[in-house]
């Protein structure tokens, strides 16, 4: 009993654990958002629930222009149901790290690139029936090749797992 007690909890600590974005330094090619997010992108994505089921599908396309180390994406949503979404980031580019602000993002995400990874975190304003919850978003893009950018995004409130987004981005 004593050993499945330990197991048990060895299991519960080890789901604590978390990624650290110097994990991926010696990974290539090495990611830098000024230089993938710059001319048009396009990306499909699902939302899954915190069940695994997925709830929406979308395509967005992200046309992308820098002046210095000041970019500008803006994206377009087309989601499954029909709906359309707009999301006009501000980033600014401090060597590896940036900083961003959007119309539905409360206060400025934050993020670090390392190696081919960018570990990307804000809190997003997001509407549900008639009211607005703000939700945190720990965001992870991974470039797979110089065209291909893979994107995990963990959704939560106070802890708790909300959702999961994913997305693959290509460029043209």
């Amino acid at each position: 009993m004593k050993r499945l007690f330990a197991l048990a909890f060895a299991l519960l600590l080890s789901g604590c654990a978390s990624v650290n974005i110097k994990d991926y330094a010696a990974e290539q090619p090495k990611l830098d958002l000024k230089q993938y997010f710059n001319g048009t992108i396009d990306g499909w994505g699902m939302v899954q629930d915190r069940s695994g089921k997925v709830t929406r599908r979308f395509h967005v396309v992200i046309d992308a222009k820098w002046n210095g180390e000041t970019g500008v994406l803006d994206e377009s949503f087309k989601w499954s149901d029909g709906k359309t979404e707009k999301r006009i980031w501000t980033i600014k580019k401090d060597g590896d790290r940036y900083s961003g602000t959007a119309g539905d993002v409360v206060g400025t995400a934050a993020g670090e690139a390392v190696g081919n990874a960018l570990r990307w975190n804000y809190v997003l304003a997001l509407p549900v029936d008639g009211k607005t919850y703000h939700v945190d978003m720990d965001d992870w893009m991974y470039l797979i090749d110089k065209d291909t950018l893979g994107n995990k995004t963990r959704m939560s409130k106070f802890g708790v797992h909300l959702a999961e987004i994913t997305i693959f981005f290509r460029k043209r």
